[in-house]
């Protein structure tokens, strides 16, 4: 594969030419011939959820901190220190390793958004530590001196990587799933935890920053999903027994490495959250992203914490994390189920 030329005046591509990856673009952004829809509708959602961290008061999870017991704080602090890696990945994933052999200029669109919602991501996890922390670097250095989570970022970067060393067709593909799991899996033992706590009115400034992060982090689960969707239509003959094979290894990964994580950083003492539903939790999660691009389930079970829903959705006249002011955010919600 070859990265795209930053201008090609020499290319007279139509928009019926357009293609994912592979295409001749004349690097100009021209929006009002798009070929690839759904790119174009998810770009008007994400400019319509745009945020600021400063928007959220993380007043009381500064006195909320020094309350939690020290089981809660250390799983607060595990799961903030993995959420900032995996932001801090994408952000440099999505410019240097995604968008470079991408071809339509609607798509480029939406990845360059993607990337400055997740680079706003690690703003916010920055306002997070700052709140309840006197030292910064202990959390973002844990993964230094943490091998479970060191471990679990490694085998997350691991597809990355490969395509960043052997850019090849079925190497750009496998990366979109992976990036699809990313979205879709890793960040969720870590949402439901600091959810978890504000459900016991612990830590709402953190849960109200979560949600805001994880309608960004819905947008680009669909943006992969839409992505994977229009490459099986666009070019099948790369979505052969060996590709689909190593798919299925990917989710049962991602279900073995956030099943994992979720148990250690709860550590078995984090009301509602027993090994048993967060097991449950991340199984039901893989089989919704798996059947959204074409695979069939691999676990078959229910969502045992539905609860967990109600917290990240964003409602017409919500009422505004236990406090009684109201915002509308309606104009930028996004549910799993939308479809571009």
């Amino acid at each position: 594969m070859n990265r795209k030329k930053i201008y090609n005046p020499e290319s007279n591509e139509s928009v019926n030419e357009r293609r994912i990856f592979g295409g001749n673009p004349t690097g100009i952004f021209e929006l009002n011939d798009i070929k690839y829809q759904w790119a174009y509708n998810l770009w008007e959602m994400m400019l319509n959820n745009t945020w600021f961290p400063k928007e959220v008061d993380m007043t009381r999870d500064v006195s909320d901190y020094k309350q939690i017991t020290d089981v809660e704080k250390a799983a607060y602090d595990k799961a903030l220190s993995q959420l900032i890696f995996m932001d801090s990945l994408q952000t440099n994933n999505i410019m240097d390793n995604i968008n470079p052999y991408v071809t339509s200029p609607e798509i480029n669109l939406i990845l360059v958004r993607q990337a400055y919602e997740e680079a706003l991501h690690s703003q916010s996890y920055a306002v997070m530590v700052d709140s309840i922390s006197a030292n910064s670097k202990e959390i973002y250095d844990l993964w230094r001196r943490d091998m479970m989570l060191k471990s679990k970022n490694d085998a997350i970067a691991a597809v990355y990587d490969e395509l960043s060393k052997n850019p090849t067709e079925h190497n750009f593909v496998k990366a979109c799933f992976a990036n699809q799991i990313l979205e879709g899996i890793y960040f969720y033992s870590g949402f439901a935890y600091i959810y978890t706590l504000a459900r016991s009115g612990k830590m709402l400034g953190s849960a109200q920053m979560i949600r805001f992060i994880q309608r960004d982090e819905v947008t680009h689960l669909v943006l992969f999903q839409n992505l994977i969707n229009s490459l099986r239509k666009e070019r099948p003959d790369l979505f052969t027994e060996q590709l689909k094979g190593e798919v299925i290894e990917m989710f049962k990964e991602a279900v073995r490495l956030e099943t994992d994580w979720g148990r250690y950083i709860t550590g078995g003492q984090v009301l509602g959250l027993t090994d048993a539903i967060i097991e449950q939790y991340i199984q039901y999660l893989a089989d919704d992203r798996l059947s959204s691009v074409g695979f069939t389930k691999l676990y078959n079970v229910a969502n045992p914490i539905k609860w967990v829903d109600d917290f990240s959705k964003f409602n017409d006249q919500k009422t505004n994390f236990f406090e009684g002011t109201v915002a509308n955010y309606s104009k930028g919600s996004l549910s799993f189920d939308d479809d571009f």
